[in-house]
């Protein structure tokens, strides 16, 4: 058995290595939409058990200030707490595990506020504008998801360019423009999200 000889290894190694390095884009690019698609899965696995939830009680769910849902012992930590009803002698589970991230690890987080009668769920999307579902009208806000700004969301009852206080401000000053909350309140103008 005759084996290769070593300009014929040298040769095969730069096949391999130009094969590799042509592919390395795709192959990036296709890890990246992986990733957006599971935020994407996540936020809508997310939103179902929101609304289970708003069938169970009439209202959503209270968020924390940093952005979790507060449904478990406490703010539910994105990719770790079990999502279940607390109510005693009710054993309902909405999640198993409320899902985080795919690069939780590197800082990156889910967002999600509400006040009971509306709420946001948001995503950053690491492919930004490539994206099917990017909102560079969320984005412009500036709202955090963990290390990065989100771009991706979900939302009930509010709209994604301005933040769940600031819709429930507007509707409240526009019904009682008299209530002392409304007094030197400003609406924050649409055009500054276009």
């Amino acid at each position: 058995m005759k084996f290769f000889s070593k300009s014929e290894l040298i040769s095969i190694a730069v096949i391999f290595l130009i094969l590799i390095v042509v592919s390395w884009p795709n192959f990036t690019l296709s890890m990246r939409r992986a990733r957006d698609q599971i935020r994407r899965d996540d936020i809508g696995n997310i939103q179902a058990a929101i609304d289970e939830y708003f069938d169970d009680y009439g209202i959503f769910p209270a968020s924390s200030t940093d952005g979790k849902l507060a449904v478990c012992k406490g703010p539910c930590a994105w990719g770790q707490d079990t999502w279940i009803n607390l109510t005693p002698g009710v054993n309902k589970t909405y999640m198993k595990v409320v899902p985080g991230d795919p690069n939780l690890s590197k800082g990156i987080s889910y967002s999600y506020f509400s006040d009971g009668s509306r709420y946001q769920l948001l995503a950053y999307l690491e492919g930004e504008k490539d994206e099917i579902e990017y909102d560079g009208r969320l984005e412009k806000r500036g709202v955090k998801c963990g290390n990065k700004i989100c771009n991706l969301g979900r939302a009930n009852n509010v709209p994604l360019y301005i933040s769940v206080e600031e819709y429930g401000l507007q509707i409240l000053c526009s019904q009682y423009p008299k209530n002392e909350k409304c007094i030197n309140w400003k609406p924050i103008p649409p055009e500054q999200y276009e």
